[in-house]
């Protein structure tokens, strides 16, 4: 009966460690946004007057955030027509849109893959409510400086 008590009471008492462990970890934490524009690729017309950086930084606040495979596509897409209107050419548009398709997934390890503001293993997963607040408080922050969307001649 002893035995049966203190195999009882180590048990508890390791759990207890590693769950007061466990709640001192910090869990996973987003970087504060960064942008270089359209990444690979002109930020504007080298001639006249189509600039879709704007776009561009949009849909890098996107990919910054992370989340699903459907929110990654409504981001494409949304960047698509974005493209599309800046620079008045469906074929641009088509183009980018290929682009990010093709060079955006999560599991590349590049500064522009889906979920680039988290570590490189995160993939496609939805934000929890935590992470969804803490995103949504950088993006604040970001957007209070006054550059969304500003880009560098």
């Amino acid at each position: 009966m002893w035995f049966s008590i203190s195999r009882y009471l180590l048990r508890g008492a390791v759990l207890g460690v590693f769950g007061a462990l466990g709640g001192c970890t910090t869990g996973p934490s987003l970087q504060p946004f960064s942008t270089d524009g359209c990444s690979l690729f002109p930020d504007r017309a080298p001639l006249g007057q189509a600039d879709w950086c704007g776009c561009c930084v949009a849909h890098d606040l996107a990919y910054w955030r992370g989340g699903s495979a459907a929110e990654r596509l409504e981001s494409d897409r949304v960047f698509r027509e974005c493209v599309r209107a800046a620079s008045r050419s469906p074929a641009l548009g088509g183009a980018m849109y290929g682009a990010v398709r093709a060079g955006g997934v999560p599991w590349l390890p590049s500064p522009f893959r889906w979920g680039y503001g988290w570590d490189y293993d995160r993939l496609y997963r939805t934000l929890s409510l935590e992470e969804d607040a803490q995103a949504n408080a950088l993006r604040a922050a970001y957007l209070a400086k006054g550059t969304a969307a500003v880009c560098k001649p």
